[in-house]
């Protein structure tokens, strides 16, 4: 196949990818055989670089081609990038000819909002004092009961070494058998938590009790 034709044929993802991705991004298909002039030949969402078809490569387009990094690599991921002071997170696809490069797709996506959300959550975090907290004292919000009754399940079935999901039956009524010599089935709760570790349900839990 000739390069215009291979190129061709990834013009349909521009629009396509543009779709998927949503209006954040941008997409463009370069032609690097027209390097001394314009190489975008086909675009989409162009308005958050202000390119179009016809605008020249970037420089790192040009330093991808100049030092050849499409020999080692079939593309580059989640780089920065900078327009018009708009922030991008940006990936760039090389299209070759067996070896040679004759294109590049790459997809830009606008990270804008995101940073300008990242600095609306800090200036409210640094508002209510949230921006710092005393990393030396942890408090558990959950119930010393229920703490300590998923602690005393967990420790059986940590016990078994076995995990839930590999463990028969048989081991599971062993368990279920265990937890109620320890009275921990007097427990509020504990049937739907032992039901929980060893996923299984709680009608099983009780067949498993008058199981011997």
């Amino acid at each position: 196949m000739t390069d215009a034709e291979i190129l061709d044929m990834y013009k349909p993802l521009v629009p396509f990818l543009a779709s998927l991705c949503g209006t954040g991004c941008e997409i463009l298909l370069h032609d690097v055989s027209k390097a001394d002039g314009g190489t975008v030949i086909a675009i989409a969402n162009g308005y958050h670089s202000g390119r179009h078809i016809g605008s020249p490569m970037t420089d790192l387009a040009n330093r991808i081609r100049k030092d050849r990094l499409y020999e080692t690599q079939d593309f580059l991921a989640n780089y920065h990038g900078i327009s018009k002071n708009k922030k991008f997170i940006s990936n760039t696809y090389f299209i070759k000819n067996g070896k040679r490069l004759i294109g590049l797709l790459c997809v830009n996506r606008d990270t804008t909002a995101v940073h300008e959300l990242d600095l609306a959550l800090a200036r409210m975090k640094k508002q209510f004092n949230l921006s710092e907290s005393n990393l030396d004292i942890q408090e558990n919000l959950a119930t010393p009961v229920e703490t300590m009754l998923s602690s005393l399940v967990a420790r059986a079935v940590e016990k078994s070494g076995i995990l839930p999901q590999r463990m028969s039956r048989q081991e599971k009524v062993h368990i279920v058998h265990q937890l109620n010599e320890q009275g921990i089935l007097k427990m509020k709760g504990a049937v739907a938590e032992i039901a929980r570790q060893l996923m299984i349900s709680e009608p099983t839990v009780y067949r498993y009790l008058n199981r011997e």
